[in-house]
């Protein structure tokens, strides 16, 4: 694939978001798509693997800033460091933690190749933290093993990342907005289509292999802030990798399992218990008190969160003030100048001291994301979805609880499998059809002239999302909104408009929120009982039903059709004993005689 000269209209359509009609192809051994954390890596690992191959890593904004990395990292939520935990450990740990419903063969592959990945980003320049002995200083937060390294350099990862894509030599492709896959007749992998975020122009791109890195679908509920773009995730991740996958036959494994997470009031900012809970900060209600075990994010752990906030001890807080001032000042370097730089700005202009106050907490608006949760395109240990030739790694991808690490480990993983199958496999037919099929629909709204914005449609949509799909969730309101958001689907699809460039990006976004939308609501409604706490919390069907739902669900696109199906739990790598099974449904703190 070679890089093309702009002509001096595309150049001036480009500095003017104009539309520019047009359509060109190239082809590539291995596609991947998603530019933030999983996605260099698995380029990197794929080109490594085959020098002489052609790597192209496409990205819808710029690769050297995208991704929920992309102003940095506080610290590594699971790594598994020997002297520390164990893989059998980490994966017993998960697996209670994700009530049961874990394949075990790719998180225990996770753990078993974490370590390296540690030691490999040592050596790109990213710094983490080390004791006087020169060893990594590993903090606790989980319910029962320790797992935390932090970064103290964090906000270079990305920087860090970047020169090793530049050393490699790997063909980036920014500005290019992947829409949909392209397969074979008889269902193998063919490439991708995509558009340019700046022109509308077309590209065509033929692979014998694509990895999906497009992050969580974090832009699927509204911020109770109001701000459309003021989410928990980084707000570029629209649920694109989920809807792609989804229009290409791949399954999709338990979208029931909501992302929903603890953060700052009004800021939508992680409350990074993480960061402050190995220094002795801990989550606390209005009376100072805490109330759970441990600030490890599970699905309990946010019912827990979520019950005291509606009793009469919330709100609920950070706690920071109890510590030594020196203390607190290593805790604000790092949240402040590492993990988001707004933060403290934030607090500043609120007037917030943590030395004299605590710091108020609420509950994120819903995602989906495998690595907070356990929702995402479904994976073997390999990281291959259920379309040969497709693969999927990082916050979209089904290996639970992965977090930045998980990316980078199972991203790597991706990208070494992917290359393997590209140089065993020659490219795929894919009919001609489709391309001109999917152009009409990318190109639609820009036909129209006159009509409703992209951004009303999304607001409209996710307003929706937080009105019936928020839980607990109530199977009545769930029918309504199905009801809801058909009728937003059909405004979407008839009266959108883009009226340029930037506009055509955001309406093809709305689309992906639309169907990662009808997508929660089809799951939610087909696990008919209550599991991982406030992710899955059916008030018509309020107990866990382990006889009849202890498995996978599945949804995938069939004859058009949405459907889902049970999947087995595959029986278990690292054995958990009887009396281990709930110790995630035991963290609140019970008052003492």
């Amino acid at each position: 694939m070679q890089r093309r000269r702009l002509s001096a209209n595309q150049e001036q359509a480009m500095a003017l978001d104009e539309i520019v009609d047009g359509l060109s192809e190239v082809s590539c051994d291995v596609l991947v798509i998603g530019g933030g954390t999983a996605g260099p890596m698995a380029a990197l690992k794929a080109k490594l693997k085959n020098p002489k191959a052609n790597v192209v890593l496409l990205e819808k904004a710029n690769v050297k800033r995208s991704g929920a990395i992309s102003m940095g990292m506080d610290g590594l939520n699971n790594a598994v460091i020997p002297g520390y935990a164990t893989p059998e450990q980490y994966t017993k740990e998960i697996t209670i933690a994700n009530d049961g419903i874990v394949d075990q063969k790719a998180v225990y592959k996770y753990a078993q190749n974490c370590y390296k990945i540690i030691e490999e980003l040592d050596s790109f320049g990213i710094r983490f933290l080390k004791n006087e002995n020169g060893d990594y200083a590993v903090k606790k937060v989980h319910h029962i093993g320790t797992y935390v390294l932090p970064m103290p350099n964090g906000e270079t990862v990305k920087k860090a990342l970047y020169r090793q894509l530049r050393r490699a030599r790997i063909l980036i492709s920014n500005r290019y907005m992947a829409t949909r896959l392209l397969k074979s007749s008889d269902g193998r992998i063919a490439g991708a289509i995509s558009v340019n975020t700046r022109t509308a122009e077309m590209l065509v791109i033929k692979a014998k292999a694509v990895i999906l890195c497009m992050g969580a679908a974090g832009r699927l509920g509204l911020p109770t802030s109001g701000y459309m773009f003021g989410t928990y995730e980084n707000a570029a991740n629209s649920g694109d990798g989920y809807s792609m996958a989804y229009h290409a036959g791949a399954a999709l494994a338990n979208l029931e399992c909501y992302q929903i997470n603890p953060l700052i009031k009004d800021y939508n900012g992680p409350a990074c218990a993480y960061v402050a809970g190995p220094f002795g900060a801990f989550t606390a209600n209005n009376q100072g008190s805490r109330f759970i075990e441990c600030d490890y994010w599970s699905g309990q752990m946010m019912l827990e969160f979520y019950n005291e906030l509606l009793s009469g001890k919330g709100p609920v807080f950070l706690q920071l003030k109890h510590l030594h001032p020196d203390t607190i000042s290593e805790i604000e370097s790092t949240l402040h100048k590492v993990e988001r730089p707004t933060r403290g700005l934030f607090q500043q202009g609120r007037g917030v001291d943590y030395r004299s106050e605590s710091i108020e907490m609420h509950i994120s608006e819903i995602g989906f994301c495998s690595g907070h949760s356990a929702s995402g395109v479904f994976v073997d240990d390999n990281a291959r979805t259920t379309v040969p030739g497709l693969y999927a790694a990082g916050d979209m991808a089904s290996v639970p609880h992965n977090y930045m690490l998980g990316a980078f480990t199972n991203g790597s993983v991706a990208g070494i499998d992917a290359m393997e199958f590209a140089d065993s496999h020659d490219f795929a037919e894919f009919d001609a059809a489709d391309v001109a099929l999917e152009r009409d629909r990318v190109m639609a709204p820009t036909k129209r002239e006159d009509g409703i914005p992209p951004n009303q449609v999304e607001y409209k949509t996710r307003r929706l999302v937080n009105d019936y799909l928020q839980p607990p969730k109530v199977t009545r309101k769930y029918e309504l909104g199905m009801r809801r958001l058909a009728e937003a689907r059909e405004d979407m699809q008839e009266r959108m408009i883009a009226r340029n460039a930037h506009e055509l990006l955001r309406a093809l976004e709305v689309q992906s929120i639309m169907d990662c939308a009808d997508m929660a609501v089809h799951a939610s409604l087909y696990r008919e009982e209550s599991r991982w706490g406030l992710y899955h919390w059916r008030t018509d069907f309020p107990e866990k039903d382990n006889e009849n739902w202890f498995c996978h669900t599945l949804l995938s696109k069939r004859d058009g059709k949405m459907t889902s199906e049970k999947r087995a739990v595959e029986p278990y790598v690292v054995p958990i004993a009887d009396d281990e099974k709930d110790l995630y449904d035991k963290q609140r703190i019970r008052a003492s005689a």
